[in-house]
């Protein structure tokens, strides 16, 4: 059993870093130490039905640990970085409230864990996001229009994002334009940080690229014998072929061999391939970020040195509370 002084205090702990770093593992051994919760932050996780794929927390894992910002709307929702980042903050509030610390030891020291660095980013930087909530029949207006032409449109209404927007990303191009056109401002006029109050520990995993490869191609295994082309088959069934989240990283190659376009050695291929892909762009984007400490994924003492920087964190936070006149 592990004992704590962490009465009265509260800081929150991110465990981040590219797919099949095992950052789940790791966030369930600390939360059970910690005697604390897992607030997931994955973009796909939060959707009902799509478990396998996603890596998504085994039941049996969830009743271990409490888990939060799972399976909490349906595939054919939208869920917007800014709703993730309102109920995600909510929750770590309601935690530091005042009756919460007095009454109970318990989630003091959330975990956010994940690998959706927007997600992250939300919340360790108080990310300001415009409210507008996705406009189809505008986007596909503004689409019609072809990205010169967008990205000119851009230009003109919103220069200060123009110059941060790559002439050749229609996705930032139309929001931009979407966010000015529903409420009349421009999205850079909209946006900015404004950083919580509370302490913050970033964790970082991460392993050398012939590892990483080696631990995707397992998973992937696993996740096929899991049932995971049941999974797909199922999900196409329920909410037909053209649904957007089949199109995401482990559901497309499935759907592919489903429809006998490849093999079931080129489905798994594939996705090992997209998904090293996919990890190489989490790592670009995790690493921008300096306050990220990071650990090897594959050290054999992993838990032990979190667990030891987290202690760290927490002694430093009684030092302060301590030393204050």
């Amino acid at each position: 059993m592990y004992q704590t002084d962490i009465s009265h205090r509260f800081g929150l702990i991110t465990i981040c870093g590219a797919t099949a770093t095992g950052k789940s593992g790791l966030a369930i051994t600390i939360a059970q130490r910690l005697n604390s919760v897992i607030i997931s932050a994955d973009s796909r996780q939060v959707y009902r039905e799509f478990n396998l794929g996603t890596a998504k927390p085994t039941p049996s894992q969830q009743q271990l640990i409490p888990h939060y910002l799972i399976d909490i709307c349906d595939p054919t929702e939208t869920f917007t970085v800014a709703e993730y980042q309102e109920q995600a903050q909510g929750l770590i509030e309601k935690w530091r409230g005042v009756e919460t610390l007095h009454a109970t030891s318990l989630h003091l020291f959330p975990l956010l864990v994940g690998g959706t660095g927007l997600y992250i980013r939300s919340i360790v930087r108080g990310m300001k996001i415009p409210r507008v909530a996705p406009q189809p029949k505008l986007r596909s207006q503004l689409l019609s229009l072809g990205q010169k032409q967008l990205y000119a449109m851009l230009q003109q209404v919103d220069p200060v994002a123009a110059t941060k927007i790559h002439p050749n990303d229609p996705t930032r191009t139309v929001r931009a334009l979407e966010v000015f056109y529903v409420t009349g401002r421009p999205i850079s006029a909209q946006q900015g940080e404004d950083p919580p109050c509370y302490p913050i520990l970033q964790i970082g995993l991460d392993c050398e690229s012939n590892a990483l490869t080696q631990r995707i191609s397992q998973r992937t295994e696993q996740m096929v014998a899991d049932g995971l082309v049941a999974e797909v088959e199922y999900l196409c069934q329920k909410y037909r072929m053209d649904l957007p989240l089949l199109n995401t990283l482990g559901y497309q190659e499935f759907k592919q061999y489903l429809a006998g376009d490849i093999s079931l050695e080129e489905a798994k291929e594939l996705t090992v391939l997209h998904t090293r892909q996919f990890a190489k762009r989490q790592r670009t984007w995790f690493r921008a970020y300096p306050q990220i400490e990071w650990f090897n994924a594959d050290s054999p003492d992993l838990v032990e040195r979190v667990w030891q920087r987290i202690q760290d964190f927490m002694a430093q936070l009684n030092l302060k509370e301590n030393t204050r006149f």
